[in-house]
């Protein structure tokens, strides 16, 4: 039987989907586009689960009423065991679609790479993360853009910042938020790097953090009276506009410190424009945390320092192997996972913390759920 908390949750589902149908109804709804639009996601959102929960109440009263039979005609028992059967099965399904979304699964994200400890194979490690991501996000029909990039001579990334993003009409299971939130943290790998003559595995690190996109209409508002902004010659390896023009933008968020600086664009207006995207997704980062300081505790943090005794993850290039500590996971595929393959190691990790949060349902009050 479900627990009191997600059927109370089911019937709000089903009112919402009622109201959002009246609301699509009404012929002035299909003069504004955006309205229709955010309508219509809900309403996809919506039914799906809210069609699960009938199917799953059906059942249950098939059941009830092949017990009630069963009691008069055992010939009704074995109708009676095959229903019992997909009540649960149907209960299993009904749990995790009715769980509340992370409100942050449906935005975009921002990907930040930095390497680590390691010196040049650390940055070559970190250019590896930073392709992975590029082609798991190819795989996944998203837009990846790279906002900015800071690379080595040997071709390696010291730092690099993607913004990826789900294109219209996709599943919300499958949006770049929903897949991608538990990525962060310090990456090792173990390897003989390209630089070491006598063929001896060293091990460096990379980190990766992941961070909603915030948008102008986010509770973090940015007033350019707290913002410096400095301009200077781009650096690194190529580009015509290398050490030739001040196209690159440094904007330091005076209240908070918070520093963020863009060199990849030509203009000045663009990097500007991409520094300021960054910027609001760290400082929506930041007041977010702040606000869940109290219950940090039961969340899952993503490691700060790039610190290899602190990592989540290895990818051991000797034995092919990606192990994921958090989850246990172990496999056998680095080179496809490097390539882009990771639903692998992905659907562990949530179903890792689907698993947890079922597990915390017989203890959560309505308001919790």
């Amino acid at each position: 039987m479900l627990p009191a908390p997600l059927r109370a949750r089911a019937e709000r589902l089903a009112d919402e989907l009622a109201e959002v149908e009246r609301a699509l109804a009404d012929p002035s709804v299909h003069t504004d586009p955006d309205r229709l639009r955010d309508l219509g996601q809900r309403h996809s959102a919506l039914q799906s689960s809210v069609s699960l929960y009938a199917s799953y109440r059906r059942a249950c009263d098939d059941l009830e009423a092949a017990r009630d039979l069963a009691e008069q005609d055992e010939g009704f028992a074995d109708e009676a065991v095959t229903l019992q059967a997909e009540v649960g099965r149907l209960e299993e399904r009904v749990r995790a679609a009715l769980l509340p979304r992370d409100a942050d699964d449906d935005r975009p994200v921002l990907l930040e790479i930095k390497a680590g400890e390691g010196g040049d194979e650390s940055a070559l490690f970190a250019g590896d993360l930073l392709r992975m991501y590029e082609r798991y996000a190819e795989r996944q029909g998203w837009q990846a853009e790279v906002l900015d990039e800071e690379r080595t001579p040997l071709g390696g990334v010291t730092s690099a910042t993607v913004a990826v993003r789900s294109r219209s009409g996709a599943d919300a299971d499958r949006s770049p938020g929903a897949r991608l939130k538990f990525e962060g943290g310090v990456h090792r790998v173990q390897r003989v790097p390209v630089t070491e003559s006598a063929g001896r595995i060293h091990t460096s690190a990379a980190g990766v953090l992941v961070l909603p996109e915030a948008t102008e209409v986010d509770e973090v508002p940015v007033d350019p009276a707290d913002l410096r902004v400095d301009v200077y010659r781009s650096s690194g390896p190529g580009g015509q506009s290398v050490n030739t023009t001040d196209s690159a933008v440094r904007i330091t968020h005076l209240p908070t410190g918070t520093v963020v600086s863009c060199q990849n664009e030509k203009s000045q207006l663009q990097n500007r424009e991409q520094a300021m995207r960054i910027l609001r997704a760290r400082l929506l980062a930041q007041a977010r945390e702040a606000a869940a300081v109290e219950a940090a505790a039961e969340r899952r943090s993503q490691v700060r320092s790039v610190d290899r005794s602190e990592r989540v993850r290895t990818y051991n290039f000797p034995e092919n192997r990606i192990s994921d500590h958090r989850v246990g996971y172990k496999a056998y595929n680095l080179d496809q996972v490097l390539d882009g393959d990771l639903d692998g190691v992905v659907d562990a990790l949530l179903a890792d913390d689907l698993a947890r949060r079922l597990a915390v349902l017989g203890t959560a009050g309505e308001d919790e759920v």
